[in-house]
């Protein structure tokens, strides 16, 4: 009997010996990229340091220009020459179009239901089909103009009566982008811009300081996301910001569509007018490959929301600073303005580029 068990063990430490083997000898014929020995639990996280894209130059400078490095748990490959950023953008496109589940997709774009977050796929493609041909259309775009030309009244001339005092141009320029945005996708601004009014559920510089927290948990590093045995900790409180965030966004988007449904229900023949009427018209659509849910529709509102408005505020201040840096370039912007102003009719067009050459110009003296 002591015979029997002494040769299952042999056979037992046989198998286990033949078997790693394998395993060793497949994961060599994989060829990764070479890269530095991760550490357990945190792999190579202890390398990356405050400044990780210089971090990540430095060690590409010793592994190559594509290395492997351990992030906590995941593996990443990394990607340091134009040739090698072709290989992963262009050739090889479909296998990297997805981004990875992190928490602030789960919790900051309603469980990955937005173009940011969610994985390349069938609601992906048909959701940038509906941005394309429904949103972003020339003669969409083109029933706004209205709406574009009276915000940028309202901007100049909020700016002309603060003329001889200082003026944090960001801030105008956000509350520029942010009414007219809202208004082009929303139908309406949705929020207050005086302390008094209480008649909107939010005010505007609530809905500021709501989209500058977004940005910012989409761009944080969360521990929790890399080393998931730490996740329930939130040894940052980043998760807890996420989900606070996520209660703030949906109150405002249930809002917003709670609002559009009952005046749709009210006129069943209304043509739709904004973003939020296509998106609740598209859920109708029994033809659609996967039905937009309501989380689907607050997502991609949330899409537009913060896309459309920092990003080009931010655009904006930094062109109009290039420009004031360079005289011979506000010359020449003024020529480009001249002439298009010949060539075209629209009185309104003319009117809005007449002001804005005029601040660019008194900014500049």
């Amino acid at each position: 009997m002591e015979n029997l068990w002494a040769l299952l063990a042999l056979v037992f430490v046989t198998l286990l010996t033949f078997l790693s083997k394998l395993v060793f000898k497949r994961r060599q014929e994989r060829k990764l990229p070479p890269g530095p020995k991760p550490w357990p639990i945190i792999g190579n996280l202890n390398l990356l340091g405050s400044v990780p894209h210089q971090s990540l130059h430095l060690l590409s400078q010793k592994y190559g220009e594509i290395m492997q490095l351990k992030f906590g748990k995941f593996p990443v490959v990394v990607a340091s020459s134009p040739e090698m950023a072709k290989q992963f953008l262009k050739v090889h496109d479909m296998a990297f179009a997805a981004r990875p589940a992190l928490a602030a997709g789960k919790y900051t774009s309603y469980n990955y239901s937005d173009m940011v977050w969610a994985p390349y796929g069938p609601f992906w493609r048909q959701a940038r089909k509906i941005y394309l041909t429904q949103v972003f259309s020339a003669k969409k775009l083109e029933s706004f103009e209205d709406i574009r030309v009276e915000e940028r009244r309202h901007f100049f001339s909020r700016l002309r009566s603060l003329s001889g005092k200082p003026v944090v141009l960001k801030d105008h320029l956000c509350r520029h982008t942010l009414s007219t945005i809202t208004r082009m996708v929303l139908g309406s601004k949705y929020f207050s811009e005086s302390g008094d009014d209480k008649s909107s559920i939010v005010k505007l510089d609530e809905l500021k300081a709501m989209l500058d927290e977004w940005f910012l948990l989409n761009g944080v590093f969360n521990i929790g996301d890399w080393i998931p045995c730490l996740n329930f900790l939130d040894l940052q409180g980043y998760g807890r910001r996420m989900k606070a965030l996520y209660k703030r966004f949906d109150k405002f988007h249930n809002y917003v569509i709670d609002d559009h449904q009952t005046k749709r229900a009210k006129d069943k023949d209304s043509i739709p007018r904004d973003v939020v009427d296509v998106l609740l018209q598209q859920a109708e659509d029994s033809d659609l490959d996967v039905k937009l849910t309501r989380d689907h529709i607050k997502g991609l509102l949330q899409d537009l929301l913060a896309g459309g408005s920092d990003t080009s505020a931010t655009t904006i201040e930094w062109a109009i600073l290039d420009i004031l840096k360079n005289p011979r370039v506000i010359e020449k912007a003024k020529e480009e303005l001249d002439r298009v102003s010949e060539e075209t009719n629209g009185l309104r067009r003319t009117t809005s580029q007449n002001c804005l050459t005029s601040m660019l110009l008194s900014w500049s003296r």
